[in-house]
């Protein structure tokens, strides 16, 4: 297996940050062309990793739906960080912090529309590490 962190700067807002492009550098760098599974994973307590279309909507779209099921204003137990940040605490259970994703000759095996995103609701932590990891077919 062949392993890397990447640095991701998310800044002080929620994002939906898109990944793709250094995903695909990355299988570039280490698949030999060849078949296997990208492997994505966040080290975090509270963001996850999405597979969606982003640029059209679809990414605004998500973080208000995440606003509407898990409201910053509801009576978290976890209580340290801004208000609300409780809800970061259990983002994870709804978007998980990892996704596989099939590389077929070198290439993500992404359909047309896909892309690969960290989603961070976290205003109070900007800098996210994200761990990409090859496996070999």
């Amino acid at each position: 297996m062949r392993s890397e962190l990447l640095d991701v700067h998310t800044g002080r807002r929620e994002v939906v940050f898109d990944l793709t492009r250094q995903c695909a550098e990355f299988v570039a760098r280490v698949s030999d062309s060849g078949d296997g599974l990208l492997h994505v994973f966040v080290p975090h307590a509270t963001a996850g990793v999405a597979i969606l279309e982003t640029g059209a909507g679809s990414d605004d779209d998500l973080l208000a739906l995440l606003e509407e099921l898990v409201p910053r204003g509801f009576g978290w137990r976890h209580r340290h960080g801004t208000p609300g940040h409780g809800r970061d605490h259990v983002m994870p259970a709804l978007i998980p912090p990892y996704a596989s994703i099939p590389v077929i000759d070198g290439q993500l095996a992404l359909g047309t529309w896909q892309s690969i995103c960290l989603v961070d609701t976290n205003v109070d932590n900007p800098d996210r590490q994200v761990r990409l990891s090859w496996l070999a077919g």
